[in-house]
Order: C-alpha cells, then structure tokens, then sequence
C-alpha cells in the first residue's frame, strides 16, 4: 500500500503527503528551497570551514533530499561527509521513484536509489561521502558522545510526532554533539525552544525560507 501522496511544491520540486500523519514532508513553498536553506545554508555550510570531514546526523531522513543535497555540496566544496540518518518508516521504492530531485539537480537515478536502498548497512556514495540509514527511532538508539558535528532534525511536526520533540531525546543528542555543534530544524515552537534549552543548547532564531518567516539554529557551547 502507498503510504504517500505526491504534491508539487511552488519551486517544481516535490513533496509527499504522508497518509499516517497527515502532514507534508516538506514545505509546500518549495522542497528543495526550504531544505536548501535550513539544513545546507545555515547548517552544513556553517560548521565546514574549521574541518575537511563533517559527521551528520539526521532525525527523520523521509525523502533522502537533505542526504542528496549534502551528497552534492560534499562533490562541491569537496568536504568529506559521513552521514547517519534515523527513518524507521522508509519509503517504497514506488515512492522513491516519483520524486523529481535527480532530474531537478541533475544526479543520477542510481545515486538517489542507493541512497533509499541496503537499510542499516554503511554505503558509499562516493569517495568523499558515506552514509547510513537505520531503520530504528532515535529515541532506542545508542549514539558516540562527542562526535556528530551537525544535526538535521526534520521529523514530522511536534503536534505529529510530539516523542520525538522532548528534552529526553534532545539531550540525547546534544550528547552526541561535539563541542561547537549545531542542531537546525524547521520548527520555531516554542515547546521545542524549550526542550532544546533545557538539554542544554544554546538557541537563536534564523530568517525562513519563503513561506517560513523563521526556523531554529542550536548550538553545543
């Protein structure tokens, strides 16, 4: 059974209306500008220039669009990526097929299928960026202390999935943060400012992509 819907978002690219939440996996002004903007701009293009490899960890990896755009900044500014995604929902390979992101940012199909294909097992995109994708929550996960430069935290909304939003699972990964980490998300809730503040990290506010005025940038201290 599909469990999404396909829907174009405003700058061509797509998102999928999930069936169980009810909710966009991306923003519906845009997919790859929202993603392009809260997770590359002022998140992985922030935490590179006092370091050649960046350790990336991300809650709720959905699509594959913020592996895929930081697949491609790693070939760009030629930073070497290990990447560590939590998704314990994957898509169907149908569903994978739909998107328009290769064609968009000109990749090959067969880089966006490797990266939805062999879950729970280490694969190499190519020299410079490798990846893994546990089909488990991030709440049962045992994450190194100290090691992850930067968090994606793109699951479903705190009213979708509110376990996955809370000074429990926050701490946990702030542990797992080395010191300067940054932490970005989508969400500006202020229950979610909260958690964050209460595990520990430091927090501002960041201008939003178009149809966002804001988002959340965290950082380890």
């Amino acid at each position: 059974m599909t469990k999404s819907k396909l829907q174009i978002t405003l700058d061509g690219s797509h998102t999928l209306i999930s069936n169980f939440e009810g909710e966009t996996y991306h923003s519906s002004f845009g997919a790859i500008q929202e993603s392009q903007h809260i997770f590359i701009k002022h998140g992985l293009a922030q935490v590179h220039d006092y370091m050649k490899r960046v350790k990336i960890l991300e809650v709720g990896t959905g699509t594959g669009l913020n592996v895929l755009l930081s697949y491609l900044w790693s070939e760009d500014n030629d930073v070497s990526i290990e990447y560590k995604g939590f998704e314990p929902f994957p898509l169907q390979e149908n569903e994978v097929a739909d998107l328009n992101y290769p064609k968009l940012l000109s990749i090959k199909n067969e880089i966006f299928s490797l990266i939805h294909s062999n879950k729970n097992k280490e694969i190499v995109l190519s020299n410079m960026f490798t990846l893994k994708i546990c089909m488990s929550q991030i709440q049962k996960a045992q994450l190194r202390d100290n090691y992850y430069n930067l968090v994606f935290f793109d699951a479903f909304s705190p009213d979708a999935q509110p376990e996955l939003w809370t000074t429990q699972v926050f701490t946990k990964i702030f542990k797992s943060l080395a010191s300067g980490g940054i932490l970005t998300t989508y969400s500006c809730k202020g229950s979610v400012k909260r958690s964050m503040q209460e595990a520990g990290f430091d927090i501002e506010k960041v201008p939003g992509p178009p149809g966002k005025r804001e988002f959340l940038r965290a950082t380890k201290g």
